[in-house]
């Protein structure tokens, strides 16, 4: 066993609002560390979930999608997405191939990606497509950048990962891993916590709701018994957007605590009590306080 060498590096996912980035995380991870929804640019941080494949421990960077920013928040969710491209020891461009102009709309990763650091591309969503269609895309995305190896998934179905996976463990250094076998990510609990309400109000309100909204954590608390006691607070922008979160007669918010506070169990392994509240602070994404929390740089 002495004589056996392990690998360990950190993989960088980049792609567009969408893709499936944090969907693969997930999927790779064995558990949720990433939120997902239907809305674009819900992933607003970096997210690291650590996995493993035979002897090679793979720390995956999940970033937010890119896109052309404008609005305080996107220019920083983008920053934090370009600057991760040179933390990995291989990045993984992850591309949605139901996107009928995907070559198009990727040019913007095309011209982020960094020199001297191994670019795989893998094609996700390749279930909604023909083969013949796939293939000739891959030939021309293979002709715009120079990608080492490009692998077909489906993040959500979970096929093809075995594949990508070896794949990715051969990329990396030989070296001790960095990271307990049993530990799934980096981000704190409380700031998890946080992200799973969020991803619950998008799923319950998506239609209603734009994504400008944020949760926080303001108490946690552990009890002798190992019941944990959670307080948090959803900000909006707006009084008529309080509404639609509390529902009738608080009626809806009671309903995404209940959805939150399932998912919060399953990875705790512990009874959570979870008790959210609504407050409204108007231009909330023009305070330096919330992108700090969230690990973003308010003046990139």
């Amino acid at each position: 066993m002495d004589n056996i060498k392990t690998r360990c590096g950190a993989v960088t996912l980049i792609g567009l609002p969408n893709a499936g980035k944090s969907t693969l995380v997930n999927a790779l991870v064995g558990g949720k560390v990433s939120i997902v929804s239907r809305k674009v640019q819900t992933t607003r941080m970096r997210v690291v979930g650590i996995t493993a494949y035979e002897e090679a421990q793979i720390i995956l960077i999940d970033t937010p999608g890119v896109f052309e920013p404008k609005k305080t928040i996107e220019k920083a969710m983008v920053s934090a997405a370009l600057d991760a491209l040179h933390e990995g020891d291989v990045i993984l461009h992850i591309v949605d191939v139901s996107d009928r102009k995907v070559l198009a709309h990727n040019q913007i990763i095309h011209r982020s990606l960094p020199a001297g650091v191994p670019v795989v591309l893998v094609f996700n969503k390749v279930d909604c497509i023909a083969k013949e269609e796939l293939l000739a895309l891959a030939a021309a995305f293979n002709e715009v950048y120079d990608y080492k190896q490009t692998f077909m998934i489906s993040a959500l179905k979970k096929s093809g990962l075995p594949a990508l996976m070896k794949g990715l463990a051969a990329f990396l250094p030989e070296e001790p891993w960095r990271f307990d076998e049993d530990q799934m990510t980096t981000m704190p609990m409380r700031l998890l916590a946080a992200e799973i309400t969020r991803e619950k109000v998008f799923e319950q309100l998506h239609q209603e709701l734009p994504y400008s909204i944020f949760v926080q954590t303001e108490a946690w608390e552990d009890f002798d018994n190992g019941d944990v006691r959670i307080s948090q607070m959803i900000i909006v922008d707006k009084d008529s957007q309080k509404g639609i979160v509390l529902g009738k007669q608080g009626s809806r918010i009671k309903q995404i605590g209940e959805a939150a506070r399932k998912d919060i169990e399953e990875i705790m392994g512990v009874p959570v009590h979870i008790k959210l509240f609504v407050k409204v602070q108007q231009n909330w994404q023009e305070k330096a306080e919330h992108y700090q929390s969230m690990g973003l740089n308010f003046s990139a």
